[in-house]
């Protein structure tokens, strides 16, 4: 499994507010539940499932903007994939909150 990190940004809104584009790709994501894990943040989205299948989603989201009409569109992505354990989004919080 591997952990995605995903923020899209649209470029040229009529306003400052975006949270209409991230309500619209947590929309897309909730179609996909079952199949991968992901949690809204308060600056991006992180999803988890096989890396494959996260980098289709990643373009699937990237869209959604264009989608609306928007002509240009930033995504950042980072990736974390593990080959020698496995891990998740909630094993690595607690891992953390053991050591605190």
């Amino acid at each position: 499994m591997a952990i995605i990190d995903i923020t899209v940004i649209p470029v040229g809104t009529e306003t400052a507010s975006v949270s209409q584009y991230v309500a619209d790709i947590q929309k897309v994501l909730e179609q996909y539940e079952g199949d991968i894990k992901y949690q809204l943040t308060p600056m991006s989205t992180l999803i988890e499932a096989d890396l494959a299948e996260l980098l289709k989603l990643a373009q699937l989201l990237h869209e959604v903007p264009f989608n609306h009409g928007i002509q240009r569109v930033c995504t950042n992505i980072r990736i974390d994939e593990r080959r020698d354990k496995e891990h998740s989004m909630e094993g690595k919080l607690k891992s953390v909150k053991e050591k605190l």
